[in-house]
């Protein structure tokens, strides 16, 4: 089903082949995930349990393709969301934003300590991207760098294993120029505090994470 992209036309999403899928897995291997134009490797992502959840069947089934390495529940609604959620433990919930109120299912899965990722196209407004990081979620991605989810998700499990911030790997993948050209260059003056005590959280966090690393 296609998707309609900030600021564009709607148009199609690409849809990545099956040469997506993870190769030459097995214990004590690292995964691989092909994108678009780049294999990376995904070794945190490989066995680890995945809730996807969106409204629209053909993005949560290519979550399902894109993340053949993982463990993947699908769900489509609200409520087939929040009991998942309630009853099931996840290393991560993919949630879309606005078909199957995802802050409502980000506020259930930080209060069970599983870590969200916000997953949007028309929800995609720098509005919801402050709303993401102060609500708690670990990542807010547009539906157009679904492609590379793999590495995001590996990113931000990764990251958890270093004591670092979710949020360090993902400004550096998503810098301030990727959304210039999407929101226009002052699309951070509406909010300047919060972005700049945002920016110094994940600096001071990386320093407190390096100390610790090198008296280990």
């Amino acid at each position: 089903m296609p998707v309609r992209p900030a600021g564009g036309p709607r148009s199609s999403f690409p849809v990545p082949g099956k040469p997506g899928r993870s190769q030459g897995r097995g214990p004590g291997k690292a995964c691989l995930y092909k994108g678009a134009s780049t294999m990376t490797e995904t070794p945190f992502l490989d066995g680890k349990k995945i809730l996807a959840v969106d409204d629209e069947q053909d993005i949560v089934d290519m979550l399902q393709e894109l993340l053949g390495m993982c463990e993947l529940v699908k769900a489509s609604t609200f409520d087939e969301a929040r009991e998942l959620l309630e009853s099931r433990d996840f290393d991560i919930a993919i949630l879309d934003i606005m078909g199957v109120d995802g802050y409502r299912l980000l506020e259930i899965a930080n209060r069970r300590n599983i870590t969200a990722v916000m997953l949007t196209a028309h929800a995609f407004t720098p509005d919801n991207l402050v709303k993401s990081i102060k609500e708690g979620a670990a990542s807010y991605l547009p539906k157009e760098e679904m492609g590379n989810i793999a590495t995001f998700l590996n990113d931000i499990l990764e990251a958890r294993e270093k004591g670092r911030n979710t949020w360090e790997p993902w400004q550096e993948r998503l810098p301030s120029s990727y959304f210039e050209k999407r929101w226009g260059a002052a699309w951070q003056d509406k909010d300047r505090d919060f972005w700049e005590r945002f920016k110094a959280g994940i600096r001071e966090r990386a320093r407190a994470s390096g100390k610790k690393e090198s008296k280990e």
